[in-house]
């Protein structure tokens, strides 16, 4: 996300935000019938596929309003638009990069928007190159060419991962290409490699009939990456007015979780009666890349789902700062509020749930 989108969306928004028509979804209920069910508007930063199945399931599976909260759910235009909304409280949470939270954190006049639970322990940052354009480890990204779409945050930490794995910045070249031709590109051999999201571009790939053997995927992570990746994030005010409500949206989020990891098939199936022409094979292979690659990383099932680690997450700054210049850095307590998750022991969560 680049400054100048941050900065235009923040004044432009907060005039034309409620006239602006977005997609919803899910097991709401109606007004008239949630009694004294807690209303909260809940928006996704992208379309809605595999990736959000807690949260579908949350709504689809009545944990919402077991927990006393009647839930919309919105899909905005972007991660941009999905902070904006959160930000003049047009919805109460979103799920969205914290990444992207902490670029806009430092921006004058943005609000106290702080992250309260973490389901991407992992970034989903990755490079999704050829194996046939001679690309089968990070260091093979020297000499090559990557396309980039505008505000993919991945990119943004290619400095930091460059230098921790002692590549030659200068000798990639970084091209600007628009969304819709990223996948297409890579795969008529215009690019050597794209960069993005690797649940989303590595398995569209396929899903377009490169073969699996051809696609390398480099995560960040995996070469000392260290950002945490979608977390929930809460509008001030109403976090300060209705904490209880936040809790609970917390708790209906991780029991998804837990249903999703008991039967991901299921899960899936929920998640493709919101899309439209979704296939349920390719939804089943990124619910279980993200699963395995994002969510039940090492430490989640050591420490449990949802929290940070203070000296992590300051690595996680570092690297930021190699590729931007903090206005004032900030510290964990801006960014994440921990208040609002459960006990450890209610966020112990495994493979075999």
């Amino acid at each position: 996300m680049q400054a100048r989108s941050i900065r235009s969306l923040w004044f432009v928004l907060l005039v034309f935000l409620g006239t602006v028509g977005v997609a919803r979804f899910g097991i709401a209920g109606t007004r008239a019938d949630a009694g004294a069910l807690t209303q909260v508007e809940f928006s996704l930063d992208r379309p809605i596929d595999a990736a959000a199945a807690p949260v579908v399931l949350a709504s689809t599976r009545g944990l919402f309003r077991a927990e006393g909260l009647n839930v919309t759910t919105t899909v905005a235009t972007d991660t941009t638009d999905a902070l904006a909304r959160v930000a003049v409280g047009t919805t109460q949470l979103a799920l969205v990069d914290i990444n992207a939270l902490i670029r806009f954190r430092d921006q004058p006049g943005a609000p106290p928007i702080k992250a309260v639970f973490v389901l991407f322990d992992k970034a989903a940052y990755a490079f999704i190159a050829r194996k046939s354009r001679g690309i089968n480890a990070l260091a093979d990204i020297e000499g090559k060419t990557i396309g980039v779409t505008d505000g993919d945050l991945s990119i943004k930490l290619w400095p930091a991962l460059a230098r921790r794995n002692k590549l030659q910045l200068k000798t990639v070249k970084l091209q600007q290409i628009g969304p819709a031709v990223r996948e297409p590109m890579l795969s008529a051999g215009q690019l050597d490699a794209i960069s993005g999201l690797s649940y989303l571009s590595a398995i569209d790939l396929r899903d377009r009939g490169i073969p699996a053997g051809d696609i390398t995927v480099l995560r960040f992570a995996d070469y000392g990456c260290a950002a945490y990746g979608k977390v929930l994030i809460v509008n001030p005010e109403f976090a300060a007015d209705k904490p209880a409500a936040v809790k609970a949206f917390v708790r209906a989020v991780i029991a998804g979780l837990r249903l999703t990891i008991k039967a991901p098939a299921q899960a899936v199936d929920d998640v493709l009666a919101q899309m439209d022409n979704g296939s349920r094979a390719v939804e089943l292979e990124r619910l279980q890349a993200v699963l395995s690659d994002n969510i039940l990383t090492s430490e989640v099932k050591q420490s449990g789902i949802g929290g940070i680690d203070p000296v992590r997450f300051e690595t996680s700054l570092d690297q930021i700062a190699e590729g931007f210049k903090f206005r004032k850095r900030p510290t964990a307590a801006d960014i994440f509020d921990d208040s609002f998750l459960p006990p450890a022991g209610d966020r112990k969560i495994t493979q075999a749930e």
